[in-house]
């Protein structure tokens, strides 16, 4: 559900990239959940500027990033690339706006906190003028991860991903049509994603590690608790809904299934589907446009002591992006802290 909205009058939101996937599914979200914006301002590349789009019923026309600073939104909710958020979100903070970025270009960056709402909202403050939304892998895994951190302690976490071909934009999800109906076409991979799984999301780093698989790790450290030990790898899979992860949690403490369930019950945001008898578990197909973080498939590790293995799934780009970035703007605006 929706945070408590503050009654500001005036709440005049950017969305820059509204034309991209993430920036459609922002507006998706801005208005199913009602968020109290009095004028909306569609950003895009100069390319898509004069373009029509809808709202809520009304059209309104897309401008450039420089007309949107000149027009001093109040907040800016930023889904268009590292390089754009780099050059452009500093300048729209030096006007007094908030911007929210979505991007991994501000994450880890020790002056600007790294934010999912159920979690560390709290941290916020009115000078908060550049806030990060977190990795969407991250913020599925984190958002189970937090309630059984606080009761038992996680020493260690071991996760594979198996992500979403969303996960890389609109070039990919054409590749996986395309090679579907056998035709030829522009590739977002360098193989073939259709009846295939690529154990490579983003760029590999100097230590063979993906840069997602990184950012599982240096994240997870910063929401959550630096001494946790994370290692991590990330696949992807020719699946349009969301992603999946497999985490294989060390407790410092004994847990009882029970008592997890309970706790990720407890958990705003979390859905435990876990009835194996009924062969109700989370599955992409079902997370598929909605904003829950779906948990299941408990069950301890008998390989070691306090060893605990649990499925996770969401959506990557409702809570995995867009529904995060508006959770933060209605955190925000509840508080007065805009």
């Amino acid at each position: 559900m929706p945070y408590i909205r503050s009654k500001n009058k005036h709440m005049r939101v950017a969305v820059v990239g509204a034309t991209g996937m993430v920036g459609h599914v922002m507006l998706e979200v801005l208005a199913e959940r009602q968020f109290p914006l009095t004028e909306l301002i569609p950003v895009a590349s100069a390319r898509s500027a004069g373009k029509q789009l809808a709202y809520n019923g009304k059209d309104y026309t897309v401008i450039t990033v420089e007309d949107a600073v000149a027009q001093k939104p109040d907040i800016a909710l930023f889904s268009a690339g590292g390089d754009t958020s780099l050059a452009w979100a500093p300048k729209f903070a030096a006007i007094g706006c908030t911007v929210i970025d979505n991007s991994s270009a501000w994450r880890m960056h020790p002056d600007h906190k790294l934010i999912v709402p159920e979690i560390n909202a709290n941290e916020l403050t009115a000078s908060d003028k550049i806030i990060a939304n977190p990795n969407c892998s991250t913020i599925q895994m984190v958002m189970a991860l937090a309630p059984i951190h606080r009761a038992f302690g996680i020493e260690r976490v071991v996760v594979s991903t198996y992500q979403s071909i969303t996960g890389t934009g609109v070039k990919a999800v054409q590749q996986l049509e395309n090679e579907y109906e056998g035709k030829e076409g522009e590739m977002a991979y360098p193989h073939a994603i259709h009846r295939n799984a690529i154990p490579h999301c983003d760029v590999f780093l100097d230590n063979d590690y993906t840069k997602e698989e990184m950012k599982l790790v240096n994240e997870t450290h910063k929401i959550l608790d630096p001494n946790i030990r994370v290692t991590a790898t990330a696949v992807r899979i020719p699946v349009v809904g969301g992603h999946s992860e497999s985490v294989n949690l060390s407790l410092s403490k004994p847990a009882e299934l029970d008592a997890v369930r309970q706790l990720l019950a407890a958990m705003p945001g979390v859905v435990v589907q876990d009835d194996i008898h009924n062969n109700d578990y989370p599955m992409p197909l079902q997370a598929h446009g909605k904003d829950e973080v779906f948990v299941g498939r408990l069950r301890k590790d008998t390989s070691q002591e306090n060893g605990l293995n649990l499925w996770i799934v969401a959506d990557n780009l409702r809570k995995g992006a867009a529904t995060n970035t508006v959770q933060i703007a209605e955190y925000l605006a509840a508080n007065n802290l805009i």
